[in-house]
């Protein structure tokens, strides 16, 4: 259970950094309240990462293991790649006003940006491979919730100064290592 947890929140943490959904709630925390952007951002990431883990978990169990682990494996690979790919976007989401407030603005926002993104897919593919909802579930959300959290305070206190090729590169070396050593190992 704690392999399961820590290995979803190493993963799940290294995915978002300097991912685009850190990037909008960095841009959030520059124009509302930082307990608005933090409580909407969690509430995005507890709905999509619940979609994600309930789903890896029920398909799980009709994949075989080692089925399961050389998916994983590529998916790390693939999420490397693109990553180091993408490195040089300087692709920056704008804020604009909602009628919806900033909760639901923010909560909205970060649940449509996430779906379908790598670190969806991450929580997705570490459900399939332990088997396991809340582990996997509770280090997804936390390792979300720190990831973006460090996105939140410093757009709050440094603007849009983070050097985020640096963040994408280590992110997707990261990936790629781990994809060889999910590949690699027995």
């Amino acid at each position: 259970m704690m392999e399961a947890l820590w290995g979803t929140f190493l993963i799940v943490f290294l995915a978002e950094m300097g991912d685009k959904t850190q990037f909008v709630v960095m841009a959030f925390s520059m124009r509302y309240p930082l307990k608005s952007v933090f409580f909407g951002m969690t509430a995005g990431i507890i709905l999509v990462h619940a979609i994600a883990v309930a789903a890896g978990t029920m398909l799980g169990g009709f994949i075989p293991a080692d089925i399961t682990r050389t998916a994983s494996g590529i998916i790390f690979l693939i999420f490397g790649i693109w990553t180091l790919w993408n490195a040089d976007d300087d692709e920056e989401e704008e804020v604009h006003d909602s009628r919806f407030g900033p909760f639901l603005t923010v909560a909205m926002t970060f649940f449509l940006g996430e779906m379908g993104d790598k670190t969806q897919f991450a929580a997705f593919t570490m459900a399939a491979d332990y088997g396991s909802f809340i582990p996997v579930f509770i280090g997804a959300v936390i390792a979300m919730i720190a990831a973006d959290s460090l996105g939140v305070v410093a757009g709050k206190l440094l603007g849009r100064a983070l050097p985020a090729r640096a963040l994408r590169i280590l992110s997707g070396l990261l990936f790629l290592a781990f994809g060889i050593y999910t590949l690699l190992s027995p």
